[in-house]
């Protein structure tokens, strides 16, 4: 459900957030009145944090204690509150270009280069996956009604792998058509999809704007899309070795990372399960512009596994062209300076983008 608040519910928001990824201590009005300009009263500030708190924004970790922002806390703030620093990107992609050099160095020193200077400027642990050169392609598509309102989405690659989903057809539509219609425009959809996408890389089609096929198969196009997609990635298997992991050290000595048990767990997730990692920060969000740069911020409890459960991971790919061929990110705590790790993993993605140009795949 999303949260309204009012221009000072933000702006406290904001300085809450603020103060305590500076301080990691709950945040108290007094704090907010000492730091911050907020042009209101110590009263005023502990009532909107009350309202905040209500809202599921901020809790407190002990009765007595002030306040910290809760994942969706962070949410707001990274969306609505912040604005990444276009200053610090330039800064760091300037530092990426001067420190590092393609025309000598392998590609893998690169990365390894470019993972170390990421763990640095950012404060969290950087990963950079080494580029996925080859892909397989789509040789077939094929649509096939199993049932009544559900379909069998089949998948033939150039390896002749074979890669197939159930799906349901969209709400309402299962019962508007009789079955030999349905099989006629699923062989229609699967001419046109096939016609478009043969011979593309699967990591083509898993990044493709859709919004470019014909509007004609509009209503199957959203959960279609989805499906491709995700059978796309499927296919995505990356080495055992793949990702470049910098400043673990560093990041363990937050007190974030102060119980045993959750330090081994992410340990191993970064040296024996690298493969759920990869498929996770290799995910692209869907942006309106597609000249964005395409940055993800998973926070908490928005990460599927659960040894970053209570971390942030931000991650973006970088390209060969307009495909991506690889990834780069940090993981840190939820207490993280967003401004700056989100401008840093967008300015890293750019000069990756730039440089992999001059290495042959």
């Amino acid at each position: 459900m999303e949260v309204q608040l009012t221009n000072r519910q933000q702006h406290i928001l904001w300085a809450t957030v603020r103060h305590y990824i500076a301080t990691a201590e709950p945040v108290g009005s007094k704090a907010l009145v000492e730091e911050y300009d907020l042009g209101v009263s110590s009263a005023t500030i502990r009532n909107v944090m009350g309202v905040l708190e209500k809202s599921g924004l901020l809790y407190q970790p002990h009765t007595s204690a002030g306040r910290v922002p809760s994942d969706s806390g962070y949410r707001i703030y990274v969306d609505q509150l912040i604005t990444p620093s276009e200053l610090l990107a330039k800064e760091a992609e300037l530092t990426l270009q001067q420190r590092l050099h393609w025309e000598d160095w392998s590609l893998e020193a690169l990365l390894q280069g470019a993972a170390q200077i990421l763990a640095t400027l950012s404060g969290c642990i950087s990963l950079i996956t080494m580029p996925q050169t080859t892909t397989a392609s789509l040789r077939h598509l094929q649509l096939v009604q199993i049932e009544p309102g559900r379909i069998m989405l089949i998948v033939v690659t150039d390896s002749y792998e074979t890669h197939s989903k159930l799906l349901d057809l969209p709400p309402g539509q299962e019962d508007k058509l009789e079955k030999d219609v349905t099989d006629r425009e699923l062989q229609i959809v699967s001419n046109f999809l096939n016609s478009h996408l043969r011979g593309r890389s699967l990591l083509e089609i898993a990044n493709l704007d859709w919004s470019q096929l014909d509007r004609e198969f509009q209503r199957y196009g959203e959960f279609l899309k989805n499906s491709v997609v995700e059978l796309s990635r499927r296919s995505l298997a990356p080495n055992a070795t793949q990702i470049m992991v910098r400043g673990v050290a560093e990041v363990l000595r937050q007190p974030e990372f102060s119980q045993l048990q959750q330090v081994q767990t992410l340990i191993q997730l970064l040296e024996e399960e690298q493969d759920q990692l990869w498929r996770l920060i290799f995910e692209e969000p869907e942006v309106e512009e597609p000249r964005k740069p395409r940055v993800t911020v998973r926070i908490g409890a928005e990460n599927p596994l659960e040894p970053i459960r209570t971390c942030t991971l931000i991650s973006s790919t970088y390209r060969r062209g307009s495909v991506p061929v690889g990834s780069v990110g940090v993981l840190g705590p939820t207490r993280l300076d967003y401004e700056s790790a989100i401008a840093v993993v967008a300015a890293a993605a750019d000069y990756l983008s730039e440089t992999f140009s001059y290495f042959n795949p």
